[in-house]
């Protein structure tokens, strides 16, 4: 569904993205890891051409979006929805008022037919109560699901996450893990997920990216990562003091 096929991205002299290579495949939730300055949050800003390669290639569904402008690439933009790790709410609408956004400003659709759409996200994400909410009234994990609301809320193909749970304590951060499983499974979605937190990445993942200086190292199922001998790999789990052992009694639909 979607291709990195040898994208070098450069800002000025310095390379970020080394020869990058990945396939996300449709319906896939797949999650990207590695120390700060990898190039995951570089590589998520490429799908949607916020970035554009210095070299190779960027296709999505055998579309090379590398010069799409217009509306061919507000097409393919349309495709997304996109959760930002600040949220990204804007203070002054409430949070029916931020959902509501994109389809006031993208679609045709009544006020009625918004109010209906925008009510039934909400109740998705357990935000029913605070609707008439201004942003900055509600905790952060309220605010990262107020986002979440508003990036699925047009219903795209492809959900990207810039780290979903940063910030947030570790109760909260299993409750948003819970959600984006919740989503991927109810809607359908393809779900790309850049993250330091390696019990989100093992928790909610078909697959986990080991980025490293640009380049994918490793992309396997969580069990398989778990076990991974790839050096780079073994360092990045250390660091984080995840064990093997720890996760040995995790159900099938955590560890895949």
């Amino acid at each position: 569904m979607i291709k990195f096929e040898n994208v070098i991205k450069e800002f000025g002299n310095v390379p970020v993205l080394r020869g990058f290579n990945l396939h996300i495949h449709k319906g896939e939730t797949i999650s990207l890891v590695g120390t700060s300055g990898a190039g995951k949050s570089v590589t998520l800003k490429h799908m949607v051409r916020l970035l554009t390669p210095t070299r190779g290639d960027v296709i999505i569904d055998g579309t090379r979006i590398n010069e799409l402008n217009g509306e061919a690439l507000g097409k393919i933009r349309s495709r997304f929805g996109y959760l930002f790790q600040s949220a990204a709410l804007l203070q002054w609408l409430t949070v029916y008022e931020n959902v509501a956004l994109p389809l006031r400003e993208n679609t045709r659709m009544s006020e009625k037919e918004i109010h209906e759409k925008v009510d039934a996200v909400l109740g998705k994400v357990g935000l029913e109560a605070a609707a008439e909410k201004l942003p900055a009234s509600i905790s952060g994990g309220m605010q990262k699901r107020a986002g979440l609301a508003r990036a699925v809320v047009t219903e795209p193909d492809i959900l990207l996450y810039d780290e979903p749970t940063s910030g947030l304590d570790p109760v909260t951060s299993r409750t948003i893990d819970e959600l984006i499983h919740k989503l991927q499974k109810d809607l359908g979605v393809t779900s790309v997920v850049v993250t330091h937190d390696m019990i989100s990445a093992l928790t909610i993942s078909d697959r986990i990216a080991m980025l490293h200086q640009g380049e994918v190292v490793e992309v396997t199922p969580p069990r398989e990562f778990l076990h991974s001998k790839n050096e780079i790999v073994r360092g990045f789990l250390d660091s984080q003091c995840i064990h093997t052992e720890f996760f040995e009694d995790f159900p099938e639909r955590i560890l895949q």
